[in-house]
């Protein structure tokens, strides 16, 4: 197991390479740039600003540059918020993002878990048609819709909770985190019940319901084990995507997250912000991913066979 996650960690390597190059060429073929202000910038003290941050080097001298600091941790000051570097900024953000995909995820996992074993338990009847087309409906709404849609409803219309901020009051955290959290919900709750439904049709459930065992004895020591397996295998996209979708949630309910400043920051042309935050978030999906298959290997015996011995 230690090797393969030692084969892992060096195939990120190149996968990071590759993330960082495409991002770095893309943000700067775009038009602008960072000192691309409303009031014009005069020729001399442009020039000076981009000899400040090596803009004025060819963009292989200035990505070689880059490079060769962040592998130290170094991400560079930010370009549009004088006097703080990327990595102030990701230390301020980041925890509230990583709260919220914490919330999202608890509230996915109790949601299409629990409705998920419910339908498979009572297949095609109204315990099964019910979840099931809550889960179509959520797979539906993307969040730039179910936001406002959960803000009108409970915030303004009913005002039973509040729309923006990320305060110390959980009704806060409310809206962003089911906002966030249904989509993947959905897909928990379809994988949940086709996987038990597979698992509850094997000859060891067989056997263990001849043998005389509980029902609940049955579904929570044997069937949920094997039949939650889609499940855990989707958890490192789900984590990642949780984070990413982040962008999204936090301008709506208007959240200082890592998600927020990474939207100021590509409006703003802000190169090392965009590069930090793409980074940390491609690490992160590949650590997730990392996880996933560990948590994996562990609970199916025939996957670790081959994880190890593949």
């Amino acid at each position: 197991m230690v090797s393969f996650i030692f084969r892992r960690l060096l195939q990120a390597i190149p996968v990071l390479f590759a993330v960082s190059l495409i991002t770095f060429l893309l943000i700067h073929a775009a038009p602008g740039g960072p000192f691309a202000a409303e009031k014009a910038v005069p020729a001399e003290i442009l020039e000076r600003l981009n000899e400040r941050y090596n803009l004025d080097q060819p963009i292989y001298v200035q990505f070689y540059d880059y490079l060769s600091h962040a592998v130290r941790g170094d991400l560079g000051p930010s370009f549009r918020y004088p006097g703080r570097t990327v990595n102030e900024i990701i230390a301020i953000g980041f925890p509230v993002t990583l709260e919220l995909g914490c919330y999202a995820l608890l509230f996915a996992l109790l949601i299409g878990i629990g409705s998920g074993v419910c339908a498979a338990l009572r297949p095609n009847t109204w315990q099964d048609y019910l979840p099931m087309t809550f889960a179509t409906i959520g797979l539906c709404l993307p969040a730039y819709v179910l936001g406002p849609l959960l803000a009108l409803v409970f915030g303004i219309w009913l005002e039973w909770l509040p729309v923006a901020g990320w305060e110390l009051i959980p009704g806060d955290k409310i809206l962003p985190s089911v906002t966030l959290g249904s989509v993947y919900a959905a897909y928990i709750a379809r994988l949940s019940r086709g996987g038990m439904l597979e698992t509850l049709s094997r000859d060891f459930i067989r056997t263990a319901r001849a043998k005389g065992l509980p029902e609940a004895v049955i579904i929570t020591r044997h069937a949920l084990r094997v039949g939650l397996l889609p499940v855990v295998s989707f958890l490192g996209p789900a984590l990642a995507g949780l984070l990413s979708g982040s962008f999204v949630v936090e301008t709506i309910f208007q959240i200082p997250g890592l998600g927020r400043y990474f939207v100021q920051g590509a409006f703003n042309r802000d190169y090392t912000l965009i590069m930090g935050t793409t980074l940390l978030f491609a690490g992160l999906i590949i650590l997730f991913n990392i996880i996933a298959d560990v948590l994996l290997a562990w609970l199916d015996p025939k996957v670790r066979a081959e994880t190890v011995y593949g």
